[in-house]
């Protein structure tokens, strides 16, 4: 009976020696949130220049956003001075940030 309680004794301790599978998992998934590119986003500033239908025309162009939602981004940035057009990866808002500018709109691309 000594051997057969000693086996689950070994396996017990090998167990309490592994590291928990949880801690592998996590390791991992911060692994590969590090080697992804940050995200970030467009601001579009509010703008006195450009009419709201103007603004609105642009940022359906540049994002392929529906035309009510643009509306609602250029009413979010004449009421509080400023609002999020886009995230995304660095390329991908610079490219939209580029088609705002086009028209002469006030943007900034900013780590999220």
């Amino acid at each position: 009976m000594d051997t057969v309680a000693a086996i689950p004794l070994q396996l017990a301790r090998t167990l309490i020696d592994a590291p928990p599978v949880a801690e592998s998992i996590i390791q991992q998934i911060q692994d590969l949130e590090g080697e992804r590119s940050p995200a970030y986003r467009v601001i579009l500033f509010d703008d006195d220049e450009h009419s709201m239908d103007q603004v609105s025309l642009q940022i359906q162009k540049a994002t392929g956003y529906s035309l009510q939602k643009a509306e609602v981004i250029m009413l979010e940035a004449h009421l509080t001075g400023q609002a999020v057009v886009y995230s995304g990866d660095f390329d991908d808002c610079n490219r939209v940030a580029g088609v705002l500018r086009q028209i002469g709109l006030q943007v900034s691309v900013e780590p999220d």
